[in-house]
């Protein structure tokens, strides 16, 4: 019953402004090189590995997949939202976006060569978060690539509107450290966690953690 709370809660807001959210992060990466950086570096891992496409779970109005796909990758966008995905076909129509949940991809074992989950797993329970990164590991093909991006912090909120419309969404904000140690549980191998200081618009840190699926043994 909790996943289907929070699932429902989020997808709803997220629908109810899936249009102004939209206009607002549309050019968030032009002033974010550090997350461009790393988004390339991603990119390049991921297609050295060769281990097939790459999904951007949690993609919103899909302006980061598409820069996945600008990077060369294979990508395509998953969110939880409908309208979300609405959007992100209408503004990127040669890229590939569907409707899921990170609880649950949908997505056959062992078939991704590489996850981005830029800002989405902040409206997950803490307490969910080992259930998401299993899933993660389940998705990815050995050597697969993952890369998570966070507001760093240890205090949880709520909100309830945004853009003048009511709305009910629940974030987590996350402590690169801990989130390297369940991903390790996972059985993940971590190999950096970056953490930068907030800029003019932002109001903490901001954390990033890149890890891969071990490569199977021979």
């Amino acid at each position: 019953m909790l996943d289907e709370r929070f699932l429902a809660a989020t997808r709803a807001s997220y629908d109810v402004m899936a249009a102004e959210y939209a206009e607002k992060v549309g050019s968030d990466l032009d002033a974010k090189p550090l997350d461009r950086a790393l988004l390339a570096a991603f990119a390049e891992l991921a297609q050295a590995g060769r281990n097939g496409p790459v999904a951007d779970v949690g993609c919103g109005p899909g302006q980061v997949t598409a820069e996945l796909h600008r990077l060369g990758l294979n990508a395509f966008g998953i969110d939880l939202s409908p309208e979300m995905i609405a959007v992100a076909r209408r503004t990127y129509p040669d890229v590939r976006f569907e409707v899921g949940s990170m609880l649950a991809l949908g997505l056959p074992q062992a078939s991704l060569g590489g996850l981005l989950a830029y800002y989405s797993i902040i409206h997950i329970p803490w307490e969910r978060r080992s259930d998401v990164f299993f899933e993660f590991h389940r998705v990815l093909a050995p050597g697969g690539q993952l890369m998570l991006v966070f507001q760093v912090g240890d205090d949880q909120g709520h909100r309830a509107e945004a853009f003048g419309k009511a709305i009910c969404v629940d974030w987590y904000r996350q402590q690169p450290d801990e989130i390297a140690e369940l991903l390790r549980h996972a059985g993940f191998e971590v190999w950096a966690t970056i953490t930068r200081q907030p800029d003019l618009a932002e109001k903490t840190p901001q954390g990033y953690v890149l890890a891969r699926k071990p490569v199977a043994e021979s």
